[in-house]
């Protein structure tokens, strides 16, 4: 490895907070928690040990956040009540312990959920039958339902939903950091894509108004946890039923989606692609890390998709990166900042480990 990987160790500071290097462990759906939601054993030693690896963050999988619509699948961990914020603590204790900045990740499934012990029936901006079928290693099977138009005042109690988890994931279960899930088909981004948003009030139309729930989930987040700590939106192009979507309006919807959250006052803004190296929109166009810092130059800029090697891990932070997230290198190797640092060897990634259901397997607990 002939590399200088010296970028990918040099601290940064979001929000007051200082992360001591520029790999982070990028949120993925482990399903491993308690029928009721409430964060498991196995959980703290899995995170814990991408921690105790060197990683300088760890994002969790998505969590849901409300006892209606917004849980997605069997065994997903909430944050919707006191015990499941509870049951975050040792998991979150086992991330900080070893240094690492530790962020929740909020998700609302919307018309994606494929498997809610609240409700039978799913909620999206408009009664589109969502592209694809359900994720089997996710306990899902044949096609999306059919979702129904969400309300005004189910609106209202979504938002409400994201603000009061986020509250008690900062002050019951100590993360250091909020990040909510704009991305890859869930709710925010049924709302945000035209495809699935066909509504004629002010939540739909043009990319300002579809944009608008991410930023009034934004303020609302922002307003129940304070000034201090860091809140952040992930946001996409491609979903995990539709992995080549784009954006119709192409760069001038980049600049009006990057430019709100920069406006709002997002500490960071988690890009993810399939590849996040290529061009967004048109061949050799810059890429969307790229766009992202340029129109939200002040946001940290998070950067996920396809970026397990060394080389392209470090070009990304010349790219408009900040900080870059792995998910399929760091389950081949929870110590990758150590291996890199030691110049150590690097395992390859086995699929097999996602399967035949993507639950947290005993092997992922030994160091």
């Amino acid at each position: 490895m002939d590399v200088d990987t010296s970028a990918l160790f040099a601290p940064i500071i979001i929000k007051g907070r200082t992360v001591k290097n520029r790999l982070s462990v990028a949120p993925m759906t482990r399903i491993s928690a308690t029928q009721d939601g409430r964060a498991t054993e196995t959980m703290t030693g899995y995170y814990e040990r991408f921690a105790r690896g060197g990683f300088g963050t760890v994002i969790t999988e998505g969590i849901y956040t409300d006892q209606a619509f917004s849980q997605g699948y069997v065994h997903q961990p909430g944050m919707t009540d006191e015990a499941q914020a509870n049951a975050w603590k040792p998991v979150v204790s086992g991330i900080k312990a070893h240094g690492a900045l530790a962020i929740a990740q909020l998700l609302h499934a919307g018309a994606l959920s494929q498997g809610n012990r609240f409700r039978d029936s799913t909620v999206g901006p408009s009664p589109v039958q969502p592209k694809g079928e359900q994720m089997t290693f996710y306990h899902g099977k044949g096609r999306y339902a059919l979702p129904a138009a969400i309300t005004e005042a189910k609106i209202a109690d979504a938002i409400n939903g994201f603000a009061e988890s986020a509250g008690r994931a900062i002050e019951v279960a100590g993360f250091d950091a909020i990040e909510i899930h704009g991305a890859n088909g869930y709710l925010l981004d049924q709302f945000l894509t035209d495809t699935t948003n066909n509504r004629a009030d002010r939540w739909g139309g043009a990319t300002e108004n579809r944009m608008r729930l991410i930023l009034e989930t934004f303020k609302a987040v922002r307003a129940k946890v304070g000034a201090k700590a860091p809140v952040g939106v992930r946001i996409s192009q491609g979903k995990v039923n539709d992995y080549h979507h784009k954006w119709a309006d192409a760069e001038r919807d980049a600049e009006i989606i990057f430019g709100s959250l920069a406006e709002a006052g997002a500490d960071f803004i988690h890009v993810t692609e399939f590849e996040a190296w290529k061009p967004a929109f048109t061949p050799g166009g810059p890429s969307l890390m790229n766009l992202a810092k340029r129109y939200a130059p002040k946001a940290a800029i998070f950067a996920n998709g396809s970026l397990h090697n060394v080389e392209q891990a470090v070009a990304a932070l010349d790219d408009g990166a900040d900080i870059v997230t792995i998910g399929r290198w760091a389950l081949a190797n929870p110590d990758l900042p150590r291996r890199l640092s030691d110049r150590g060897i690097l395992n390859d990634f086995d699929p097999t480990i996602l399967g035949p259901i993507a639950n947290i397997k005993d092997t992922e607990l030994v160091m």
